[in-house]
């Protein structure tokens, strides 16, 4: 989609680096993908829970709960569906980008969509302005269940009534799900528990190095003051 604003200009940021360095932690996006019932809420809030508790900045974005807010005009054409994950998209880099661990939940059925995302984590940061940075790292996590699993767990009863006509566009019975070809993590959770999913997922952060604490970046002070003097003339009064 092309930008429609033309009178923008980037404001100067921290580098990802120097945040990375204050805040001691990197910040990447986990991406949740699978069917309705196929367990990722689930595994997404245990294991957000879990970095939590181990001291990291981390926060989930919940498909049914962006439909609240950020994304309550759009309803579940492929179009629609596009737009949704093209928003969350944007919305994850930005946490990403700030060194928070971005969890998300979403169907995100189509893989054009998913790519989407990964690529726009691995274009500049918010914080470069344009500037060569690392590619923010995104981790694409499978939840794969048959639809005849997911079906029978239907704890929304969404199932039964895509079955029953009484919802379009579902996924798994009246719309596609294109499932990924190479997750960084692919949970089988036919009968796996959310503790062992959980860390399923944490070993592949660790080996991966993502949860290192970074280590202090010296500060140029008088590239940080020129930055800072840049910054307030860009500032709109």
């Amino acid at each position: 989609m092309a930008s429609k604003a033309t009178n923008i200009t980037w404001h100067p940021s921290l580098s990802r680096a120097e945040r990375q360095s204050l805040r001691k932690q990197r910040g990447f996006t986990i991406w949740f993908t699978g069917l309705s019932a196929s367990g990722k809420s689930t595994i997404a809030v245990a294991l957000e829970q879990h970095l939590l508790h181990l001291g990291y900045s981390a926060y989930l974005l919940d498909g049914d709960n962006i439909r609240f807010g950020l994304n309550k005009n759009l309803g579940f054409s492929p179009d629609d569906r596009t737009e949704n994950i093209r928003r969350i998209s944007e919305v994850a880099k930005l946490f990403a980008d700030s060194t928070t661990i971005a969890l998300t939940s979403f169907i995100s059925p189509y893989k054009a969509d998913r790519q989407a995302a990964r690529d726009l984590h691995a274009a500049p940061g918010a914080s470069s302005g344009g500037k060569n940075e690392d590619p923010i790292p995104f981790v694409e996590v499978f939840v794969d269940v048959p639809v005849e699993v997911a079906e029978q767990r239907d704890p929304k009863g969404l199932y039964k009534k895509a079955r029953a006509g009484e919802i379009k566009e579902f996924t798994g019975v009246s719309a596609p799900y294109e499932a990924p070809d190479a997750p960084e993590v692919h949970i089988r959770n036919v009968d796996l528990s959310v503790e062992d999913a959980v860390a399923q997922i944490v070993r592949y952060l660790e080996q991966k190095k993502l949860l290192e604490r970074p280590g202090v970046v010296a500060v140029d002070k008088k590239a940080e003051a020129q930055r800072l003097r840049e910054a307030v003339g860009m500032v709109d009064i």
